[in-house]
């Protein structure tokens, strides 16, 4: 060879031993089992080796390490052969059309043993065909076109679908036995290797490597661990992109100068003065620097999860809700699983306004409300960010911006991530997760997931919400049409006791006997009227009035002395007004107590007080019946048409609160199961209403 070439030479097959063995053991540190990784390693491995002894025979000129070089090269492309036989005929892969033929394992040992041969010829001086060049390059031409076809056997047995993973490794093989089809061709038809074609072949094959690289970290069934690293890539194509930008930029500066006349120089320097400025702005811009980042991090890396997978669990997980799992249970399971987290609980939007813990798994039941234009409710649904607990602990900001937690985010230790969840602009609730199992690197693709799957469990709670109701709009549609047959009996009622009262009247024969009856009578029909009058009334309600608590409560208390036990009223109640309705508020007390006479055995007891704390009045109902868990307070008594009763209608509990929230007080319930039950109405006093307006009006 000529000495130029022979330089040419060495640098080639130096570089691509250097290569080869550096991925050949880097392959071997990612390999995890398997016979296709095997058959790469060893392709690998023989390729650095094939290159060094060519690298040695160009240095030294010795020709047994040519002929090591040729069975070399022989017994590298028998372990490519190997590595597409197993890929052909992996128990994984899914075939279109007819099973592969059983032929290409028998044929590629002969092959690979036909290439063997001739490089034994060639070596020894054997003319099997024509000259032992010419058998040797015959052998290797072969051993080349076998390679094609084999190729293309393993290109069509895999899907369409499938072929993107393999693109790469086919194209870098394609290329590398069409090369070698090139160079014994040549060497067959002129009876002598081509310096050149023989030196470029070494940079040739080591091009392919990256193609290689590439299509090993897109099938991850080849069980090798191939991670590139993202601070490489970066810097990489912030270099590449910047290269190009320069060769942009000095190609148009020298367009100008060829056709700028006497301005052309001129033109040529400010724009390339221009383009650097420009450059080193972007360079130097941390904007820039970061978009660039999460611009390779989402379309030149591998994805953590397969969101196809994750957006079909999280939709399962939704659909089969009430199999065991409440609808917020299934939303924090779903959730929770994305992260490896173990439970958290459903945060969602009540009717007073406030958001409340509805749902929990794995997690205690914590009384933390959180009102609805609180700072920390309007940045989940300004920003729409899942807020990392654990970062914000550690000093850490929310995309910049200082986020005002509550103060219950800082006290429940093992909270760790919330996850708004928000539908068509209006926040439906978040969800809190508790601290993983395992440590997880929240990144951009965490998030992303975690709020694709917010949205779709909003989706969920907002129908959801929704269908509850038109549910109650139309239990409520179903009371007002049964009210109609109620106001026909009462009317009915009302007419008989009317006559029943004329009767008597007529025919009395104890003076006091028949005084207390008719008294009796007397105030039935009129409360019958009343409750008849306010179910066919259809203007609103009157204005509150002050009503004296005093009366009212003795008065509810009379009116069920005939129980047993008797209601009992403690001595020492103020003289307190509220504003109100005064037929409603005693028909709500009136239910309360009530409610606790039915929960109370007979040698129990029930008592009323009525007391004043500040500006407030307080009505306190104690009993010492049966009691109720706290679960059934929070979840079935005020919620309407729920009841324990066979003949109830359970909107009474539910109506007691709604009126005295509407009145601007509060209803309190604190019981135990066995132990008996305590209700505190309170109300704001009418005085004090009257003072702090006045007040208001004097400044």
């Amino acid at each position: 060879m000529e000495p130029t070439f022979s330089q040419v030479a060495a640098w080639s097959h130096a570089i691509a031993a250097v290569i080869h063995a550096l991925f050949a053991v880097y392959l071997g540190l990612a390999w995890r089992n398997g016979s296709r990784g095997s058959f790469l390693i060893a392709a690998m491995g023989l390729s650095a080796l094939w290159a060094s002894a060519n690298w040695a025979f160009v240095l030294t000129g010795w020709n047994w390490l040519f002929l090591l070089g040729n069975l070399l090269d022989v017994l590298r492309m028998g372990a490519w052969f190997g590595f597409l036989v197993a890929l052909v005929f992996q128990p994984t892969a899914e075939y279109e059309g007819e099973v592969p033929p059983r032929w290409p394992k028998p044929m590629t040992l002969a092959v690979v043993s036909l290439g063997a041969a001739g490089v034994l010829c060639f070596s020894m001086g054997l003319p099997v065909y024509g000259t032992p060049l010419r058998t040797w390059a015959t052998t290797s031409l072969m051993t080349s076109v076998f390679g094609l076809v084999l190729l293309e056997l393993f290109y069509r047995s895999v899907p369409e679908r499938s072929r993107w993973g393999i693109k790469p490794m086919v194209l870098a093989l394609g290329g590398l036995f069409a090369f070698d089809v090139y160079l014994f061709a040549d060497a067959l038809l002129f009876s002598r290797i081509h310096p050149v074609i023989w030196s470029a072949r070494a940079f040739a094959h080591t091009l392919t490597i990256p193609l290689v690289a590439l299509s090993a970290s897109r099938n991850p069934e080849w069980t090798f661990r191939i991670s590139i690293s993202r601070h490489v890539v970066f810097h990489s194509t912030a270099l590449a992109v910047s290269g190009v930008y320069l060769l942009l930029i000095a190609g148009a500066g020298y367009y100008m100068r060829y056709f700028g006349g006497e301005w052309g120089e001129a033109l040529q320097l400010v724009l390339l003065f221009g383009g650097v400025l420009f450059l080193g702005v972007l360079i130097f811009s941390g904007a820039f620097r970061a978009r660039l980042r999460v611009l390779l991090a989402k379309h030149f890396f591998a994805y953590r999860y397969d969101y196809r997978t994750e957006w079909l669990g999280v939709t399962q997980a939704l659909s089969v809700a009430g199999d065991g799992l409440s609808l917020g249970e299934s939303v924090v399971k779903a959730l929770a699983d994305l992260v490896e987290s173990p439970g958290g609980g459903v945060w969602l939007r009540d009717a007073s306004g406030c958001f409340s813990q509805q749902a929990r798994l794995n997690m205690p039941h914590y009384g933390v409300v959180e009102k609805e234009g609180s700072a920390f409710t309007g940045f989940l649904l300004e920003r729409e960010w899942v807020v990392n607990l654990a970062e914000l602990r550690s000093g850490f900001s929310v995309g910049g911006s200082e986020v005002s937690l509550p103060e219950w985010a800082s006290e429940i230790s093992d909270m760790w991530l919330i996850v708004p969840l928000i539908s068509s602009g209006v926040l439906v609730g978040f969800v809190i997760l508790l601290t993983p199992r395992t440590p997880i690197d929240v990144n951009w693709e965490v998030l992303d997931l975690l709020k694709m799957a917010g949205r779709q469990a909003a989706s969920y709670f907002a129908r959801m919400q929704a269908t509850e109701a038109l549910i109650e709009a139309r239990k409520f549609d179903a009371f007002n049409r049964m009210s109609a047959f109620v106001v026909h009996d009462l009317k009915n009622l009302v007419a008989q006791m009317s006559l029943m009262l004329r009767n008597a009247e007529r025919h009395k024969d104890n003076p006091e006997f028949q005084a207390d009856m008719l008294d009796t009578v007397r105030h039935v029909e009129e409360r019958m009227r009343g409750l008849m009058t306010q179910l066919m009334e259809k203007t609103p309600i009157n204005q509150p009035k002050p009503v004296s608590l005093k009366g009212l409560v003795k008065h509810v208390v009379q009116s069920k002395r005939m129980f047993i036990p008797c209601p009992v009223l403690a001595e020492g109640a103020p003289e307190i007004s509220v504003l109100a309705h005064a037929e409603r508020l005693e028909r709500i007390l009136g239910h309360i107590v009530q409610n606790a006479l039915d929960a109370t055995p007979e040698h129990g007891s029930v008592s009323v007080e009525l007391s004043q704390e500040r500006n407030q009045a307080c009505i306190t109902v104690r009993d010492t019946g049966s009691g109720m868990s706290a679960a059934f307070i929070r979840e079935q008594l005020f919620k309407p048409f729920q009841t324990t009763k066979a003949s109830g209608m359970g909107i009474g509990a539910y109506e007691a609160q709604q009126y005295v929230q509407e009145l601007g007080g509060s209803l309190t319930v604190v019981s135990d199961v066995g132990a008996g039950t305590r209700f505190d109405v309170r109300l704001p006093i009418a005085a004090s209403v009257r003072n702090d307006g006045n007040e208001a009006m004097a400044n």
